[in-house]
């Protein structure tokens, strides 16, 4: 693998740790839990960038990167459907939160995508080591 593409992938990887640092700081402080739920959608997202980096791909959509996650690595058997149900619940809860009127997410809800959100980057840091 070329050493720009281990770069990009470190640096995902360095990116989703520090949207985990953040959101575990936010849930624990009893901060917003519609940023809670932001940066726990964006740990997924950042992984699955670095994942995407790997294979020597690349995307700035959202909707696309999710997408390449399904197709190359859910169906394909590398990840299980579970991971891909965690990412797009977290995707679709993080838009019904900024972007949706009077959308009331609740501590709970939110636990469950930020717990998610720590098993889906560990799962992509094991898949991806020894390049992070």
């Amino acid at each position: 693998m070329r050493e720009e593409i281990k770069e990009i992938v470190k640096y995902r990887i360095e990116q989703a740790e520090d949207a985990l640092k953040d959101a575990v700081l936010l849930f624990n402080s009893g901060g917003g839990l519609r940023s809670v739920i932001n940066r726990s959608y964006y740990v997924m997202f950042y992984a699955t960038l670095a994942l995407i980096a790997a294979k020597g791909m690349g995307s700035s959509k959202h909707s696309n990167a999710i997408s390449i996650f399904d197709k190359e690595y859910v169906k394909t058997g590398y990840f299980s459907k579970e991971m891909s149900k965690l990412l797009h619940k977290a995707f679709n809860l993080r838009v019904e939160s900024d972007y949706k009127e009077f959308n009331i997410i609740s501590r709970d809800e939110t636990s469950i995508i930020l717990e998610g959100a720590k098993f889906f980057l560990e799962t992509i840091k094991t898949f991806l080591n020894p390049l992070v």
